[in-house]
């Protein structure tokens, strides 16, 4: 089962519709604009994080216009120094690479060891674009569709103001 299949198949087992777009790979966010993507909907722009121990990992996802504030969020989330994680952690916790990151690389996260952050201003959003466990499509679905996947999956969700 590919890394795609196995996002969408735990998005069936959780009865979130969703609508699934397939694009050219792309890599930023500034990529997904010159594709039109990110007119359709809410794009997420996700930062994989580790604090300065590297005992804690956390996916922080805002909107894509947005610039998060490393300091600001490690008061928000409690930790020590907040930078971000190696393409090696990314591989090992969310068996995902750099310009695949999305929030349903929980899916790959036996042990829900990363903590997820959401940004405020996307609760109850009806329409976000994220990416399947690859960078060659965009799921579009609904904010509290998108959390109870990754609550079921046991990771801890956090809400953050970016």
């Amino acid at each position: 089962m590919t890394q795609r299949e196995k996002a969408l198949a735990r998005l069936d087992e959780a009865g979130a519709p969703y609508e699934l777009i397939e694009h050219p790979a792309v890599f930023t966010i500034e990529e997904m604009d010159k594709l039109g993507i990110t007119l359709s909907g809410e794009v997420c722009k996700n930062l994989f994080l580790r604090d300065a121990k590297g005992r804690r990992h956390f996916l922080v996802v805002v909107q894509k216009d947005k610039h998060a504030d490393l300091r600001a969020l490690e008061k928000e989330l409690e930790s020590t120094r907040l930078s971000f994680a190696s393409a090696e952690r990314l591989e090992k916790y969310l068996g995902l690479h750099q310009g695949e990151v999305t929030p349903l690389g929980v899916v790959n996260d036996a042990d829900a060891a990363v903590e997820v952050a959401f940004d405020k201003d996307l609760v109850g959003n009806p329409k976000l674009g994220v990416h399947p466990n690859d960078n060659t499509a965009t799921v579009w679905i609904a904010f509290d569709d998108l959390r109870k996947v990754i609550e079921a999956n046991g990771n801890a969700i956090r809400f953050v103001t970016v």
